[in-house]
């Protein structure tokens, strides 16, 4: 899948004929984080470019929206851009891609982003682990991330817990995985003790569930 750059040039955009590309797996931008960025910008300059495509309605963002905010909370009217020639599909796997590739990015929207990648976009697993440096076996573990409900994914994040700790809940039937992971909190609980907790809890769910067994005389 290639994309046409316009012979490399970094052109001036104005900052409000940009907006945001709706295939931005990100859903959070820490203010912190934005606020030091835009000092940094202040006092260097913008040292990346942002990678646009022009549409009918200026230019969208395929990489650097968190530079783009920095840049408007830094008080800049424009920003130096790459232009790019794509496709709807073509910018939007490329918007997914280089987000997903990132480190920060919280474990669910991580899963979220990678689902969209394969479900909207019509990209493969075998393709998405191949742009992303994963194994399809990591893929899908993440995935399997998405069968967590809203409500759960966000203590879990409130939290501070991992996404190993968000699989092993996986393991535990969907009524109880509320209160397990409450149980896993309250008990500060590292992965390995949750693990340990959680195959307990289902050891005594099954032996408290064994049928007895009589034997005639």
């Amino acid at each position: 899948m290639g994309i046409m750059q316009d012979k490399r040039r970094v052109i001036e955009i104005p900052l409000d004929d940009i907006y945001p590309n709706p295939a931005q797996p990100r859903r959070s931008f820490p203010e912190k984080e934005l606020l030091e960025l835009s000092r940094s910008i202040r006092q260097n300059g913008l040292l990346q470019p942002l990678s646009v495509r022009r549409t009918k309605n200026g230019y969208e963002l395929i990489a650097g929206e968190r530079r783009w905010r920095a840049c408007r909370l830094a008080g800049l009217d424009s920003a130096a851009c790459i232009v790019n020639s794509c496709s709807d599909k073509q910018s939007a796997v490329l918007a997914m891609t280089e987000n997903l590739q990132r480190q920060d990015l919280q474990i669910f929207e991580e899963a979220e982003g990678i689902r969209r990648l394969i479900e909207e976009w019509g990209v493969t697993q075998e393709e998405a682990a191949l742009r992303l440096g994963k194994s399809q076996s990591t893929l899908a573990n993440k995935l399997r991330l998405l069968a967590l409900d809203e409500a759960l994914r966000r203590r879990i994040l409130d939290a501070g817990l991992t996404e190993r700790h968000a699989r092993a809940l996986l393991t535990v039937p969907q009524a109880d995985r509320a209160a397990a992971l409450e149980y896993i909190i309250e008990h500060e609980l590292n992965v390995e003790a949750a693990e340990r907790y959680i195959k307990l809890q289902q050891s005594s769910v099954k032996q408290h569930r064994k049928p007895k067994i009589y034997f005639k005389d």
